[in-house]
């Protein structure tokens, strides 16, 4: 256990020195290549204001996300009506999505509570 924490420790400390020395750079470069998204005089009141422009953009988005919910709903109602010529592709498809749900809900929620399993006796 211990050559283990040594190890992970040296890592750590390679890592932080990596980081130490091209880690200006990176920056630099980074905002170098990003300019244009960059507000000039970067001050609170023009992030107050971006912030707001970001809600309220958002915000006047979601009637259109809405009607583009309510025609996918159909789709799929379509889908279940003839669900008698439904093709090998189209269940592929569906047990893809219901597997990513899965993912997203379930292991998620195991991840976010930091990889363990309540309710189980191991």
């Amino acid at each position: 256990m211990a050559s283990k924490l040594h190890q992970l420790q040296s890592k750590a400390v390679a890592a932080s020195q990596f980081v130490a020395k091209h880690g200006c750079v990176y920056y630099k470069q980074l905002l170098e290549q990003n300019k244009q998204y960059i507000q000039n005089p970067p001050t609170v009141e023009k992030c107050s204001e971006l912030s707001k422009q970001l809600f309220y953009t958002r915000l006047a988005s979601i009637p259109g996300r809405y009607e583009s919910f309510w025609k996918e709903m159909d789709a799929v109602k379509q889908l279940w009506k003839r669900k008698d010529e439904l093709r090998v592709e189209d269940a592929g498809i569906a047990a893809l999505f219901g597997l990513e749900l899965y993912a997203w809900f379930c292991v998620g929620e195991i991840v976010g509570r930091g990889f363990t399993f309540t309710g189980y006796y191991v």
